[in-house]
């Protein structure tokens, strides 16, 4: 079928002046493909040739120098259906397409009156909406910073509240006169007559907070010797440093550990207990309930996958919602540090083990301002984003974490409105500007078309411009001089033709004259003209030989001057 289709294509060539003239006039091999395609021909390179073989031995063919000059070397550049849009641009010739793209000189008007309405719309509100984008997700996320850091700092602010005032209570303890006199003592009977007043004081204490676990009070070497908990006393807590520190005059607060006795996890309070003289006599220990603190710290959320934890001066977790990760350091201790850690915690903790976040640490472990940064994760794999703030009375930092994602959520969201925002305006204004476009490149195409047919056919049909040319713009102006100019080409040209024919009738007649004055003018002519002459003057005689005579010689000269105005004609 596609044989036939190349026979009939090139039968037409071979007749069709206008089709000739389209393929001749054609700049690219893609222009004359397009021709051939809106003819309504389709066949390959093979089925071509095979076309041009059929019809060379029919004989009615013509030289391959004719099908060049009429198709513009059309026989080497076949179409081929593509079976795939990669097949079918390599087939057109991508890589033109691709120079044709990137070459604005080569687009048609349209192209470029949309691409250049749209660039004017577009990229100054890009630029700007960007701009604004920008600033609006910087001041979301300082926002957010902002938000973390004020809650980190609010509920450092209550733990610092909470440690003084139970420090406050621990100095009770330790300065009541009952255990100063109790640990003063220096024989049982004395301390027989302060242990009921001395214990109801440690009962009251007790029982005014429930956050209290035990109060408690150790001799100078370490033995307990009253606590609100039996389980307590006679135990030797030489070992801890709240006893340490206590017993060298100095007040002391513990991180959250775990109780050797108890078993239970909290902070150890103590302080000094001085005799009158000014001896220290003994060490005064009130415990409050890890669980407590624990509570406080993780009340503070700043949404549903956010989470507020605690460490210590080593960067050890002491409070984290996730119980697993409790005493967990953040990063590898050093040996020292490890075994103090270790000795704070011994029931249950065999070694401190490190979760390994460097980036954490080193923008909280020793914190002195309130701050924020952001870090990876290896637990929850992702980006986090922290706000911390240093408690004033432990060389603690709390801090309130929260996942990039629960952040990125409402920033995503600002991001897809503007983008709608973006692409609706984007669309009414590519509307705005094809319709612009179309308007102006219209009636320059008909303008185009009107030219090119006049040139070709010497007519064009002036339906498409009579429409245009009401319009009162430039386009509309154009149009009506272009129409003024091809009806005065018109009567030009058929002046022309008949100026072009009266010259040539002219030249006709002087040719015929010229030629009759060339014949007359021959030595032959003249003789005959001369003896016919002196027949004339003859006296005509009635002798029948002359009179036959004289008439034989004029149909003689009749006959030469028929011959001359033959030869004229």
């Amino acid at each position: 079928m596609s044989v036939e289709s190349a026979r009939a294509f090139y039968k037409r060539i071979a007749t069709d002046e206008v089709l000739q003239k389209q393929l001749q006039n054609a700049v690219s091999d893609q222009q004359r493909l397009e021709i051939v395609l809106t003819a309504g021909y389709s066949f390959t390179l093979p089925e071509w040739k095979t076309a041009l073989a059929k019809i060379s031995k029919s004989g009615d063919s013509i030289s391959d120098a004719e099908l060049d000059a009429i198709a513009g070397g059309l026989k080497v550049v076949p179409y081929q259906p593509p079976t795939t849009v990669w097949s079918g641009l390599k087939q057109i010739g991508f890589g033109k397409l691709l120079r044709r793209l990137f070459n604005p000189s080569t687009w048609s008007i349209r192209t470029k009156l949309s691409v250049a309405l749209l660039a004017v719309a577009l990229i100054p509100m890009s630029f700007t909406t960007y701009h604004n984008l920008q600033e609006s997700l910087k001041s979301a996320e300082e926002s957010e910073y902002r938000k973390l850091e004020l809650l980190a700092t609010s509920n450092a602010s209550r733990l610092d509240q909470l440690i003084i005032d139970i420090q406050r209570v621990a100095v009770q303890v330790s300065t009541d006169k009952d255990v100063m006199g109790f640990l003063a003592a220096t024989n049982p009977q004395k301390q027989a007559a302060f242990r009921t007043s001395m214990q109801r004081t440690l009962d009251n204490v007790f029982r005014s907070n429930p956050d209290y676990d035990v109060v408690y009070i150790i001799d100078t070497k370490g033995r307990c010797l009253a606590a609100t908990d039996p389980t307590f006393i006679a135990q030797n807590y030489a070992f801890r440093e709240y006893f340490r520190f206590g017993i060298q005059g100095r007040p002391y607060v513990s991180g959250i550990i775990l109780g050797t006795t108890s078993g239970r996890p909290g902070i150890y309070f103590s302080n000094p207990v001085r005799s009158e003289g000014g001896k220290i006599v003994g060490v005064a220990v009130l415990k409050i309930k890890g669980e407590d603190i624990w509570a406080i710290v993780n009340a503070l959320q700043a949404g549903s996958q956010s989470y507020a934890f605690l460490v210590d001066e080593h960067g050890v977790i002491i409070s984290h919602p996730d119980k697993s990760l409790l005493y967990h350091s953040l990063v590898r201790l050093p040996p020292n540090k490890q075994q103090q850690s270790q000795t704070d915690r011994l029931d249950g903790v065999d070694q401190i083990k490190s979760l390994n976040i460097p980036e954490l640490a080193a923008a909280i472990v020793g914190a002195k301002q309130t701050s924020h940064t952001t870090y990876y994760s290896p637990l929850e794999q992702t980006q986090q984003m922290i706000g911390f703030a240093p408690l004033k009375e432990q060389p603690w930092v709390l801090g309130v974490n929260k996942a990039n994602a629960q952040f990125d959520a409402p920033l995503n969201e600002l991001i897809w409105q503007n983008s709608r925002s973006l692409l609706a305006v984007g669309a009414i204004a590519a509307i705005i500007a094809l319709i612009l476009a179309q308007s102006i490149a219209q009636p320059i195409r008909a303008l185009t078309k009107a030219a090119q047919s006049l040139v070709e056919q010497d007519d064009f049909d002036n339906h498409q411009l009579a429409k245009v040319s009401y319009a009162n713009d430039d386009i509309g102006q154009l149009v009506r001089v272009f129409l003024q100019m091809a009806q005065k080409v018109k009567a030009r040209e058929q002046k022309l033709k008949q100026q072009v024919m009266e010259l040539n009738v002219e030249i006709d007649e002087a040719k015929k004259a010229r030629q009759v004055a060339d014949i007359t003018q021959t030595d032959y002519f003249q003789q005959l003209q001369q003896k016919a002459q002196k027949i004339k003057a003859r006296t005509v005689k009635d002798d029948n030989t002359e009179t036959d005579y004289f008439q034989q010689l004029h149909q003689k000269a009749q006959n030469l001057k028929g011959r001359v105005v033959k030869v004229a004609d």
